[in-house]
């Protein structure tokens, strides 16, 4: 598999609170930019989603794309995979939620692929720009919350 593009912030809340927020893909349009309309498919044993349909807008960009998500059993690692889309070829990634005292350090890792032929520098740039936008707005969502 091809390199991913990750990113870390620090979060002012327990591992919990963050993967509550992580795994509410449904509230995703009102705080995740660029994320118009999400729609679970299919939800494991636990309830959680295991399938998820995404609408997304960002500029010129418009996509739509199922993933499918793997819990791990600490309740502190997510990822996904991308299975079928529009605009998108590929869309994995992870999340890993590290306890850090009062807060825990966020670990995003990323992988996209666009269907528009990009440049490396490009294609990096925009993955950056995916998991800073991402981080940011999880940390504004889950300390608002807090």
């Amino acid at each position: 598999m091809a390199d991913q593009t990750e990113a870390s912030i620090e979060i002012a809340a327990a591992p919990e609170a963050i993967m509550a927020a992580v795994t509410d893909y449904e509230a995703y349009p009102e705080w995740a930019s660029g994320v118009k309309k999400v729609e679970i498919l299919e939800r494991d044993s636990e309830g959680r989603g295991s399938k998820v349909h995404y609408e997304v807008a960002q500029g010129p960009v418009k996509a739509d794309y199922t993933l499918a998500y793997d819990y791990d059993s600490d309740g502190r690692h997510l990822s996904w995979t991308f299975v079928e889309g529009h605009g998108m070829r590929d869309l994995s990634g992870s999340y890993a939620l590290e306890p850090k005292g009062e807060a825990t350090v966020v670990t995003y890792r990323l992988r996209a692929e666009i269907s528009l032929p990009l440049p490396g520098f490009l294609k990096r740039q925009a993955e950056k720009t995916i998991i800073d936008t991402a981080l940011k707005g999880l940390k504004r969502r889950v300390e608002s919350e807090g």
